[in-house]
């Protein structure tokens, strides 16, 4: 079940890992609906609860949901080993290192590696 928490003192909206995955810019409607009822300034999404196509930029998913919670000033993490992905393609690792140098989209680890961006970036 998704909840709102404090994460190193940011309204998180923590997706869980088995609700249904992000597929489209309508499941990150109903995040955002989630985020926004709980003043999360966040939406942090486990990699278990991507779509399988979600981290291969031809598909424009990722884009699209991201602009969708970038419209609402939400910030995003996704949390989770996404090795396998980063070893099949030179672009996503270009997209993941472009986005941890910003604020709006993150790539972590796990939560004690969100908890120390967030301490150190706000």
């Amino acid at each position: 079940m998704d909840e709102i928490r404090d994460i190193a003192g940011v309204t998180v909206l923590m997706a869980a890992a088995d609700g249904p995955p992000v597929a489209t810019e309508g499941d990150a409607t109903d995040l955002i609906g989630e985020a926004l009822g709980g003043r999360a300034e966040m939406i942090v999404m486990p990699v278990a609860r991507l779509h399988p196509d979600f981290l291969d930029l031809s598909t424009r998913m990722a884009g699209l949901v991201i602009q969708k919670f970038t419209n609402y000033r939400l910030r995003a993490a996704i949390l989770g080993d996404i090795g396998a992905f980063l070893d099949r393609s030179e672009a996503l690792r270009a997209f993941v290192v472009e986005s941890n140098r910003g604020q709006g989209l993150w790539f972590v680890a796990d939560e004690a590696a969100l908890a120390a961006r967030l301490r150190t970036d706000g």
